[in-house]
């Protein structure tokens, strides 16, 4: 399996990072269709490219997907606790900040749009 697409292995994730999942997201219903390894391969895959989601490549499934599952995590906290919680136990080192328009709204009119000019100045 190519580690640029993977960067966690199966097992690793599975004794780690799963048990953190499963302990505070339980969703009724049927299981979800893409695994949570997949999904979170997925998400460090954006993270570190810096990719727009509908950019993602075939193999993490449909781009929607892995993208309502981080949107769920992250407003509820989970992706960041699952992060806080790895790297207090030494498996992760995070050194980066990630910002973008899910993360940080910026108002309309803050994006630097151009000011009308004064008729009367000559």
């Amino acid at each position: 399996m190519d580690k640029r697409l993977f960067p966690i292995d199966k097992d690793i994730f599975k004794q780690s990072i799963e048990p953190l999942i499963h302990r505070e997201y339980r969703r009724e219903g049927r299981p979800p269709e893409l695994p949570h390894w997949l999904v979170f391969c997925a998400i460090f895959y954006v993270m570190r490219t810096g990719i727009s989601w509908r950019d993602l490549p075939p193999c993490y499934g449909p781009w929607h997907t892995v993208y309502t599952r981080f949107k769920r995590w992250s407003e509820s906290g989970l992706f960041w606790r699952v992060l806080y919680e790895l790297q207090q136990k030494k498996k992760l080192r995070m050194e980066i900040v990630w910002v973008d328009s899910t993360s940080h709204k910026v108002h309309r009119h803050g994006a630097g749009a151009p000011k009308k000019r004064d008729s009367l100045a000559g």
